[in-house]
């Protein structure tokens, strides 16, 4: 099952409340919050749809930059330090920087996906 649904570059969560009978969500990777909601999918996805147009109409109102989720910059931070120190000896002696070789590696397991 996919909980995501995208729409112009965002992607939202898509949740249940069993107590209250309502799909819900929020635009995820931002600080801004951006919530909707629906009884049903359809509805969801409606709402999901005018929340994103409703926030990008007020950010050029404002005359402010949306914000833009993934925009290909992460601190990584590993559990084991010497997961660390590995992955930059290998970078080192293959001869690219340790952001291609967690790039490259990273690209190798979604294709398996």
């Amino acid at each position: 099952m996919n909980n995501i649904m995208e729409y112009k570059g965002y992607v939202g969560s898509v949740e249940f409340s069993e107590a209250d009978g309502l799909f819900f969500g929020k635009v995820q990777g931002i600080r801004s919050l951006i919530s909707y909601e629906g009884t049903n999918a359809v509805e969801l996805i409606t709402d999901f749809h005018g929340a994103v147009d409703d926030y990008l109409a007020v950010c050029n109102e404002e005359g402010r930059q949306p914000e833009i989720a993934y925009k290909g910059s992460l601190n990584v931070r590993f559990k084991k330090s010497d997961i660390h120190r590995r992955a930059a000896i290998y970078a080192i002696t293959h001869n690219q920087s340790l952001n291609s070789f967690i790039e490259d590696a990273v690209e190798e397991k979604l294709e398996r996906v």
